[in-house]
């Protein structure tokens, strides 16, 4: 049976339940936004009884889903006395364009190209608007607060005409827009001022039948849905608001816990500047903040373990008040661990996704994450997730998997979770990896500096997070690109991460485009550091020091390419048959 029924309400009636407050908007709905323009061509293409669209509502009576809601821009709230029947999903800047411009008396908050608002008022030039039907847009006038309105004359020149009072609107043949479904008094007041003047008389009978009329007459087509589920509204309003922002989850779980007299956004802003303290977490989001507190929700509940649109949405105030500490120090330990595996940055974090699985992990773990052993299993699993690019497809399933199998692996010496036992990394692709998008990209590289405590050629400090962000050290060639090019090295090989490592700005500018001979004695004299120990900061970097010393570049590429991958296969597991 179709959740959804048809119906073609008058404009009028449609804007008097809007009036009343019967019709309202959820709150997740966006502000108002339209300009000048847009209203203009609005009310001309209902004056012609051109087609504005379809509305689309959602039946607020009769329903389990519950919203906070605010009337529409404009609506007096003095003389609202209903609760909401009617909610609008689409439709909201073009119902609330008509009701500001038809029914209220105190103009219409507008916003210009530059984010500009200024109160306009609208009339129909009553002459303009019987001639050419084409030419309709251009008897919609509008006026700022001074109702001045510049108009041309005979001569060409534009003079200003003042519309304050009735009298200047009956003598400019001005009809004001708002007076459109009440235009009794306007009427009566005009036929007195140009009476016996037939050709005036005649003139307004002429725009009630072809305008007026029209406006009265129009219909405006309703989708209403009836009891729909949370995730089907959500998933309806992302569909059909094209031109305007798209609806979340995390915006219709606001509106939704805002019922139960509860602000999640403003919970969120501070536990959000509180977890972004920690730069690798400066990406969260809401959205990754609710699905692992879905993921440990849904497990305490007995339910089937979920990150979901359908199970967020199914939380209420209790349950999220319940989990929300215990997430966010989740997630503080998240970035501990990956400090631990030398992400520093969020930038560098291979995917983002993942981060959302670890939360929950270590909050259901609670202090059992802290051991040894733990460690090296979570370790383990985030590897097989990043090497075997397990999160390069649909996240929130492959979450919740993980979330259920390596809990139970750790808790109850379960089997082994399917990431790790499915995980698969092919020596080839070390050859493809060359720019830092690349998920695979960004994890050799934190391997790299974690496998062997690797430090800076130069310094020999330790990278860990402080030496990190001071000496701001980034991935740079070994071999630099303008040696390798003076070389005919192809930019396919100097450009690969098999020639990238994990050094300061400082050191990157002492290698400039030298011979690996040539700055590795630079950087020794400066440091005063013998052969032995620079080959032991090369080592700890996985680089053949005496490929390096030789300039040989084929022969670094082919040893390099071999350690890399015995990293890769010992991050892992070293029993993986990883071809």
């Amino acid at each position: 049976m179709s959740i959804f029924g048809i119906g073609q309400p008058f404009l009028q009636d449609l804007l008097k339940e809007i009036e009343s407050g019967k019709i309202q908007l959820p709150d997740f709905q966006r502000g108002w936004v339209w300009d000048n323009d847009r209203i203009r061509s609005l009310i001309a293409s209902v004056s012609r009884q051109f087609p504005i669209g379809s509305v689309l509502t959602l039946k607020a009576k009769d329903t389990d889903i519950r919203f906070k809601t605010r009337l529409i821009e404009g609506v007096n709230i003095a003389g609202v006395h209903k609760e909401p029947e009617t909610l609008i999903l689409d439709g909201q800047q073009r119902l609330t364009a008509l009701f500001q411009t038809l029914m209220s008396k105190n103009g219409v908050s507008t916003r210009n190209s530059r984010g500009r608002t200024r109160r306009l008022y609208y009339y129909l030039d009553m002459k303009v608007c019987l001639g050419n039907e084409t030419e309709r847009e251009e008897a919609v006038v509008s006026c700022g607060e001074d109702h001045r309105l510049q108009v041309s004359t005979s001569n060409g020149k534009a003079e200003p005409i003042y519309l304050s009072s009735t009298q200047d609107q009956y003598e400019n043949h001005m009809f004001p827009v708002h007076k459109i479904f009440d235009s009794a008094g306007w009427r009566q007041g005009y036929m007195k001022h140009w009476n016996p003047d037939a050709e005036k008389i005649d003139l307004l009978f002429t725009f009630e039948t072809k305008i007026i009329e029209p406006f009265n007459r129009y219909n405006v087509p309703v989708i209403e849905l009836g009891d729909a589920p949370k995730e089907a509204v959500c998933l309806v309003f992302e569909k059909v608001n094209t031109g305007g922002i798209t609806l979340t989850v995390f915006e219709l779980l606001t509106a939704s816990l805002a019922a139960e007299n509860f602000q999640l956004r403003d919970d969120w802003e501070l536990r959000e500047k509180r977890l972004t303290e920690h730069k690798v977490l400066q990406k969260l989001d809401g959205i990754n903040f609710l699905q692992a507190l879905t993921l440990v929700a849904t497990n305490n509940k007995g339910a089937a373990v979920s990150c979901k649109r359908k199970e967020i949405l199914e939380l209420d105030r209790k349950r999220y008040e319940k989990w929300a500490d215990q997430i966010e120090a989740g997630f503080m330990k998240a970035a501990r661990f990956l400090h631990g595996q030398k992400i520093f940055h969020a930038r560098d974090i291979p995917y983002s996704a993942q981060l959302v699985p670890l939360a929950a992990i270590l909050t259901d773990l609670g202090d059992l994450s802290e051991t040894e052993g733990v460690q090296q299993k979570i370790a383990r699993w985030y590897w097989c997730g990043v090497l075997g690019e397990m999160y390069a497809g649909a996240t929130d399933t492959q979450a919740a998997r993980d979330f259920s199998e390596v809990t139970a692996w750790i808790k109850e010496s379960g089997k082994e979770p399917t990431t790790i036992k499915e995980a698969d990394f092919q020596k080839k692709r070390l050859l493809e990896l060359r720019t830092r998008n690349s998920a695979l990209y960004k994890g050799i590289h934190a391997l790299i500096m974690h496998d062997r405590g690797a430090s800076d050629f130069r310094t020999g400090y330790p990278i860990d997070e402080k030496i990190f962000f001071d000496d701001r050290i980034d991935i740079h060639h070994i071999f630099p690109r303008a040696w390798c090019e003076s070389k005919g090295i192809a930019p396919y090989d100097y450009n690969s991460i098999i020639n990238k490592t994990a050094i300061s700005a400082r050191t990157n500018q002492q290698i400039g485009g030298r011979a690996p001979s040539e700055y590795l004695q630079r950087i020794q004299n400066e440091a005063e550091i013998d052969n032995a120990k620079m080959d032991e900061r090369l080592a700890a970097h996985l680089i053949s020091a005496d490929a390096l010393r030789a300039d040989d570049f084929w022969g670094f590429f082919e040893a390099r390419k071999e350690a890399l991958f015995r990293v890769i296969q010992k991050a892992m597991g070293e029993n993986k048959e990883t071809m």
